[in-house]
C-alpha cells in the first residue's frame, strides 16, 4: 500500500508500527495536520519504535486515548545483524493488557519482546541502554587504540579483551577497528549501522532524562560531548563505532 500522508494510512488499517528519527517527526506523524490521530480508527493499536523523550510517548500516548486508540512506545535494540536475522529486543511501555497484542506482531522482529511498564519506560529502557553502549564503544575505541600504538595486532588485542574482563558487545560483536569483525559497519567503512548523529541525539535525551531526575552521569555527559564533537568533524553519517577514527585522529593532531 503507497499512501500520500499518515492519515491516509490509518484510514485502512488496524495496526500501525512507526520508526523515525526523534520526538519532533513523531509529534508531527501522530499529531500533525495530516496525522494518523486524525484518522485512526477505534481499537487501533499504535506502536512507536522510535527513540525520543519519554514525555512525547505520553503525550502522543493521551492523544490517541481521546481516539479511543492504544499507543505504545516500543524501542528497539541489537544493531545491524539482529535486524537481519530477525533477533532485535524490543522493550515496550503501554497497557498491560494491550502487551500480548504487541508482542504477536513483534514477534516477528525480534527475539526478546520484553514490557516495562506504563507509556514511556521503554523509552527509559532504551535511552538507558544507549548511554551505556556509547560510553562502552568509546572506552572500547580508546583501548584498541592504545593497543596497536603499542604495537599490538588488533584482531590479537580483540582476542585477548573479549576472553578477559574487558569483554562487552563493542569489543566482541561490533569491535570498531576495520578489520576485526566481518559484516559490521568498521569493516565497511563506517557505512550503514547506526549513525554518530543520531547516537548524539539519544545521549541528549539520555542527559535530559538524567537531568529530570536528578541522577549523576559523569560518563554520559563525557561521551556526549565526545559525540556533539565527532558531528562538528564530519562524523554525524558515519556509525558511531567511528569513534575509533576520531580518536586516532585527534591523537595525530597533539
Amino acid at each position: 500500500m503507497i499512501a500520500s500522508s499518515p492519515a491516509e494510512v490509518a484510514q485502512g488499517v488496524s495496526k500501525i508500527i512507526s520508526m523515525l528519527p526523534a520526538s519532533a517527526e513523531v509529534q508531527e506523524v501522530y499529531g500533525g495536520k495530516d496525522g494518523i490521530l486524525s484518522t485512526a480508527q477505534k481499537g487501533t493499536l499504535l506502536l512507536d519504535s522510535s527513540t525520543i523523550d519519554p514525555s512525547v510517548s505520553q503525550e502522543v500516548a493521551k492523544q490517541a486515548e481521546t481516539k479511543g486508540a492504544v499507543f505504545m512506545d516500543a524501542p528497539v535494540s541489537g544493531g545491524v545483524n539482529a535486524a537481519r536475522d530477525g533477533v532485535l529486543t524490543f522493550m515496550v511501555g503501554g497497557p498491560e493488557g494491550s502487551f500480548a497484542e504487541a508482542k504477536a506482531i513483534l514477534d516477528n522482529m525480534g527475539k526478546n519482546i520484553v514490557h516495562c511498564g506504563a507509556v514511556g519506560t521503554g523509552q527509559a529502557a532504551k535511552i538507558c541502554n544507549n548511554m551505556l553502549l556509547a560510553i562502552s564503544m568509546v572506552g572500547t575505541s580508546e583501548a584498541m587504540n592504545l593497543g596497536i600504538r603499542l604495537g599490538l595486532d588488533p584482531k590479537l588485542l580483540a582476542s585477548i579483551l573479549n576472553t578477559s574482563s574487558g569483554r562487552c558487545w563493542s569489543s566482541e560483536v561490533y569491535n570498531p577497528v576495520p578489520g576485526v569483525v566481518p559484516g559490521v559497519p568498521s569493516s565497511n567503512d563506517y557505512k550503514g549501522g547506526f549513525g554518530t548523529a543520531l547516537m548524539t541525539k539519544d545521549l541528549g535525551l539520555a542527559q535530559n532524562a538524567a537531568s529530570s531526575v536528578k541522577a549523576n552521569t559523569p560518563l554520559g555527559a563525557a561521551v556526549f560531548q565526545i559525540y556533539r564533537t565527532m558531528v562538528n568533524h564530519g562524523f554525524g553519517g558515519k556509525d558511531f563505532s567511528s569513534a575509533f577514527v576520531f580518536l586516532q585522529e585527534q591523537g595525530k593532531a597533539k
